[in-house]
């Protein structure tokens, strides 16, 4: 049941993105392209998030970091987010997917001057934790992710 849930997942995320031409990579990163600024587009993330119940725990500017060491990064933010009613019980399966969790979403302005967003697919996290018991979780949060990263590209 997981290869077919992690399958459909990945195919979703590449083909059926909302009309969006989202791709996720064999490491699991789903990538976004936004139609805004990095800034822009980390300010509607976040606002999306916090407006549907979601904690926004932080925000790192690492184009602010690497300035104050005196290096040069294109934008880059990553807003660390999460949601303990999905977490949670997944957590309760294999605690050590609390590495990944709780989520993370990198918005940057990449070396072709676009901006995008990329996040760890649920279902990479699934597999890497051998959480095998918790489709309908991470369903959820695919389908939410998906929703919350299109909303902040358009």
């Amino acid at each position: 049941m997981l290869k077919k849930f992690a399958l459909i997942a990945t195919v979703a995320a590449a083909v059926l993105y909302g009309g969006t031409a989202a791709w996720a990579d064999n490491a699991g990163i789903v990538t976004v392209p936004s139609n805004h600024s990095v800034s822009a587009t980390a300010d509607k993330l976040a606002s999306l998030l916090t407006s549907k119940g979601i904690t926004v725990f932080t925000r790192v500017d690492h184009a602010a970091g690497a300035k104050k060491v005196g290096k040069s990064l294109r934008p880059t933010q990553l807003i660390i987010f999460g949601n303990p009613k999905l977490g949670t019980p997944l957590m309760e399966s294999n605690q050590k997917i609390g590495l990944d969790l709780p989520m993370k979403a990198l918005i940057y302005q990449a070396s072709d001057n676009k901006t995008y967003i990329s996040y760890t697919s649920p279902a990479f996290l699934a597999k890497r934790h051998g959480i095998q018991d918790r489709d309908k979780v991470f369903a959820k949060m695919t389908g939410a992710l998906r929703n919350f990263t299109t909303a902040a590209a358009k």
